[in-house]
């Protein structure tokens, strides 16, 4: 994992870039898919959501559309940028769900769980 407070890279091997803030997303709620050593779900692949991972998401118990306003969770809609679990995000791609991805705000972090060329396969770009 990235050293914490070190530079962060993206899996490009480039500065890291801002995932989205709004609504605000990252583990350490900073817009960013940096990781440390306390992010044990591994927040690092910056994903653009669509419904129908949504619905997935939801299916696989991981509701990510229902605001929790007690644990300051606004729920996320189509369109979104988030900061998804690597391990998630891969378990989509292989049921054929996985949301498109921005390589330039996914941690490099990422590629120890996920091969670049996958990444690559959905990536999208920030517009």
């Amino acid at each position: 994992m990235t050293a914490i407070g070190g530079p962060a890279e993206n899996v490009l091997g480039t500065p890291l870039e801002i995932c989205g803030c709004d609504p605000m997303t990252g583990w350490n709620r900073d817009g960013s898919c940096r990781t440390d050593a306390d992010d044990i779900g591994r927040h690092t692949v910056c994903v653009v959501l669509t419904d129908s991972f949504l619905r997935y998401s939801k299916a696989q118990g991981n509701d990510l559309s229902t605001p929790k306003p007690a644990q300051l969770f606004p729920g996320l809609k189509p369109g979104d940028r988030w900061c998804l679990c690597a391990a998630r995000w891969l378990e989509a791609y292989w049921d054929g769900m996985a949301p498109g991805v921005i390589l330039e705000a996914c941690e490099r972090s990422s590629l120890e769980l996920i091969e670049l060329s996958l990444l690559q396969e959905k990536a999208v770009s920030r517009e």
